[in-house]
Parts: structure tokens; sequence; C-alpha cells
């Protein structure tokens, strides 16, 4: 990471929650300095309080014209949070967001439209390094500012580039929402397991395993899932009767998932308004 002018000029982070302490422990990781970095957060963590100690800026003071800022508030508390940072109007200062569903209009609305900003939707495997970001910029925003924000943001993960912001939604929709999406079918899969005579301690240890296994195989190897679905699929055997169902035009995984994703796309696009 190209840090020296963020040591120099300092980055703040407003919102120090579970997305903004995943970003800040990567890029420490990566050498940002600790003397570097302002966090602005009513109830900071006892990991950030530990930082603090060590010279981290917590709740104190802030550089006057940072290299970025990080936005990772919640979406309800925007209103509160935003008027803290508003006095970086118009200065040469990159506006990094990684809130969901405010637009880049509304950032507009409070720094100005000459405010170089950049919209990024993570998701919550950034915790262990392994998100998956989607940015896109407002178009004050050079592509020195994508690659700075692209840069930033692989400290948590893989980082993926939009065409047009209207594509947010479905983004958020797909990889923003869904962990939780995979987590429920862990837990659908442990009840049938249970369903079928299994203890449940045992169900869920088989329905754990099975689909974090699988998800690092579809990680690592380079075929592609529709393939690594074939690779397991015997003719006549069981994974064949189960696809049965699942791959049912009607009633199985398509359609389902078709309707989850629109739904959760629906309601991201009702919020942004």
């Amino acid at each position: 990471m190209t840090l020296d002018k963020i040591n120099r000029n300092g980055i703040v982070i407003l919102g120090c929650g579970k997305m903004g302490s995943a970003m800040l422990e990567g890029w420490l990781g990566r050498g940002l300095a600790l003397t570097s970095i302002w966090v602005i957060d009513p109830h900071p963590s006892d990991w950030v309080r530990n930082l603090a100690r060590k010279g981290l800026h917590v709740n104190k003071g802030m550089p006057e014209a940072p290299a970025v800022v990080l936005i990772a508030v919640k979406p309800q508390m925007m209103g509160e949070a935003l008027p803290q940072i508003a006095g970086f109007a118009g200065k040469d200062v990159l506006v990094l967001t990684v809130a969901a569903g405010t637009t880049i209009a509304s950032y507009e609305a409070v720094f100005g439209s000459d405010t170089r900003l950049v919209r990024a939707m993570p998701n919550t495997p950034a915790a262990v390094g392994r998100g998956i970001t989607a940015i896109i910029g407002n178009a004050a925003a050079t592509q020195g500012d994508l690659a700075l924000a692209e840069e930033l943001l692989s400290a948590v993960g893989q980082v993926v580039r939009l065409q047009g912001e209207d594509q947010m939604d479905a983004v958020t929709a797909v990889s923003g929402s869904g962990p939780a999406y995979v987590f429920h079918l862990i837990e659908a899969m442990a009840a049938a397991g249970e369903a079928e005579g299994l203890p449940a301690d045992l169900a869920m240890q088989l329905a754990r395993a099975t689909v974090t296994g699988a998800g690092e195989l579809a990680h690592r190897v380079p075929e592609t899932a529709a393939q690594l679905r074939i690779n397991v699929t015997s003719p006549g055997g069981t994974t064949a009767a189960a696809l049965g169902v699942l791959m049912d035009a009607e009633t199985g995984f398509p359609p389902l998932l078709r309707r989850a994703v629109k739904a959760a796309a629906d309601r991201g696009r009702a919020l942004g308004k």
C-alpha cells in the first residue's frame, strides 16, 4: 500500500464498529502508522481503546486536511454523524464510504459535488480478510482516487469496480446481504440433518464444515461452480436425488434466490430514496 500521503496527512475513520475495525486492522497489518489515524466513535471498543494507549487518536482533535475520510457508520446514524466531518467539504480530501444504502447524491448534499467521493459496499467476511467490496466514484473522483480506494479496501478482501451506481443495490442484495443467506443455509442443513436422526450438535458441525469447506474449494480451484457441482454428482446417486429437489425450476433454489435477491435489492432502492 502507498502510505506516504496517508501517513503524512492522516486518515479519519468515522465509526469504528465491526467493519471499521476490520479495515483498521488490515491497514495496520500493512504498515499504516497508528499516529496517522483518527477515530470518531461514541462507543469505542476495548480493542480501539487499547490502541489509543499506543498512539491511535480516538475522539480527540482531527487533522486539518486528512488524505482520506472513511465513513463506516450505520445508515440510521448518518444524520447525526456526518456533521462531525462536514468541515472537510471543499478540501483536498477523498471521502470513502462503506455505509449501506446512502447514495452519492446524499453525500454530495453535505460535502458538495466537487468533493471526491468513492462509495463502497463491502460484506462481513471482511472481518477475516475474505470480503468482497464493490466501488463506484462520483464525477469528481479521479482514477487515482479509485485506485487508492481499491488499495485501501483490498486490505480486507477482493475489490471490484462498478460501471454505475445503479448497480449498487444488486451488489448489496448479492454480496452485501449474501453472507446471511449462507448462514441460513447452514442452519437449514443442520435442521434437516437433525430431522434425519443426527444429534443437533453433530448436524451443525457437519453443516458448518461442509459449507465452509465447499466455499474454500470454490475459492481455490479454477473450475466453475457448475463444474464443481457436476464433480460431486454421480448419475442416479444421492446427490442427484437431492439436486432434483434443489434445482427444480418452480420450487428449488433458482426461483427462491431470485425472489430473495430481488426483495433485498428493492429494499435497498427504497432505503436510498
